[in-house]
C-alpha cells in the first residue's frame, strides 16, 4: 500500500457515509452544513482520503439516521473482520456502485418487486448477461430476449 492511498478501512467507512448520504437524499453541501465543515471536507471523508474521527462518525450517523456501527457493516449486516486486499477491493467495488445513482435506482427498483420466484429470476438473467460476451447478447432479437428473461 502507498503511503498516499487511504486506508482500505478509511474507504470503506466513507463509501457506506456516501452510500446512506444518497439513500436519504443529501447532497454533500447539506451534510456539510449540519456538521459545520466545508462539502470539500465530506468529500474527502468519503473517498478515505481524511479519517473520519470517533464524535464526527457520530454526528453524521445522527445526520443519516444511523447507528454508527452501520458505517463498519458489510452488506451481510456482519462487522468489517480482516480481510485480503481483493476482499476489500471488491468491497469497495460494490460499495461504490451501490451508493451511485444507478445503484441507488437499481436497489429502490428491485426492492419494490414482491415476487421473491421474480426476483431470483431476475438476478439470474444478470449473472447470465454479467458472464456473457456482449456479442452473442446482441445476436438475439430483444423480443426472444424479453421471451427467455419470463419463460426461461
Amino acid at each position: 500500500m502507498n503511503k498516499k492511498d487511504p486506508n482500505p478501512i478509511d474507504a470503506f467507512v466513507g463509501s457506506r457515509v456516501r452510500m446512506r448520504r444518497l439513500m436519504v437524499g443529501l447532497s454533500q453541501e447539506k451534510l456539510a452544513d449540519g456538521l459545520g465543515i466545508t462539502f470539500q471536507q465530506v468529500q474527502k471523508y468519503e473517498k478515505g482520503t481524511n479519517r473520519i474521527g470517533a464524535s464526527r462518525l457520530q454526528a453524521i450517523a445522527d445526520i443519516l439516521g444511523v447507528h454508527p456501527s452501520f458505517f463498519f457493516q458489510q452488506d451481510n449486516g456482519k462487522p468489517q473482520s480482516r480481510e485480503t486486499a481483493a476482499d476489500i477491493h471488491e468491497s469497495q467495488e460494490i460499495s461504490s456502485f451501490v451508493a451511485s445513482k444507478e445503484g441507488i435506482a437499481l436497489n429502490r427498483a428491485f426492492l419494490k418487486i414482491a415476487d421473491p420466484v421474480l426476483r431470483k429470476k431476475i438476478i439470474s438473467l444478470v449473472a447470465a448477461m454479467a458472464n456473457t460476451p456482449e456479442t452473442e447478447q446482441t445476436a438475439i432479437p430483444s423480443s426472444d430476449r424479453r421471451s427467455e428473461a419470463l419463460h426461461g
